[in-house]
């Protein structure tokens, strides 16, 4: 497996520079998001207003470019991976493009929208650790959810249904980490919330690791 992973995660870059289209919408999304609200509010001084905006952008953003992990695979290029890896090997090496993906989507997103309405995080390395780690969070559940969508009509609806009761918990988190952030608290203020998005990644990856397979063999 540890042999697939870096060999699966090639293919999927390379089938993202196939599809640049793909990326370059997302991105046109998030600057198109992010200056629709520079013309509604020019400047936003309420740390609340903010923040809950950023991370709003940044959930439908990885929801987009997510949604496509499984969806976008033919029949034909399912059966071929399934005969040539295993289901252990490719659930990881999609979450980890995903969150690759999504990391650079997240700091593009708070380069972009601090240049337009301004930057008021006081703790720039614990927001960009608050970015990564809710880029892994996002990857993993909306990988996962993809999977399961996948094998169903109705793609879209489906994802929307099954992915937002899950992601409460994480965007809860995310957003008093982001919050401690921005208010320039000390580091040890932040340990739990760290700590609980640990949790969170490493309970949902286990989870798809062991679960995935048996969806995989459907």
């Amino acid at each position: 497996m540890l042999k697939e992973i870096p060999i699966l995660i090639k293919k999927e870059l390379q089938n993202e520079w196939k599809q640049k289209f793909s990326f370059s919408g997302i991105l046109l999304y998030v600057i198109s998001t992010v200056f629709v609200s520079y013309l509604c509010f020019k400047v936003i001084e309420n740390i609340l207003v903010w923040n809950a905006l950023f991370w709003i952008i940044m959930l439908f953003a990885a929801t987009n470019a997510v949604a496509k992990s499984f969806i976008q695979e033919s029949k034909g290029r399912l059966l071929y991976l399934y005969t040539l890896a295993s289901p252990q090997g490719i659930i990881i090496a999609k979450t980890i493009y995903n969150a690759l993906l999504l990391s650079i989507i997240g700091i593009f997103n708070y380069l972009f929208f601090g240049l337009l309405l301004g930057d008021l995080v006081q703790d720039k390395t614990l927001f960009l650790l608050t970015i990564i780690l809710g880029s892994m969070g996002f990857a993993i559940v909306l990988t996962m959810i993809s999977a399961i969508a996948s094998k169903t009509n109705n793609t879209g609806s489906l994802m929307a249904i099954l992915a937002f009761p899950i992601l409460i918990p994480l965007l809860i988190t995310l957003i008093r980490l982001s919050k401690n952030a921005l208010d320039g608290l000390d580091l040890s203020v932040s340990y739990t919330y760290i700590i609980v998005l640990l949790a969170i990644n490493v309970i949902v990856v286990v989870l798809a690791y062991l679960l995935f397979p048996y969806l995989w063999r459907d």
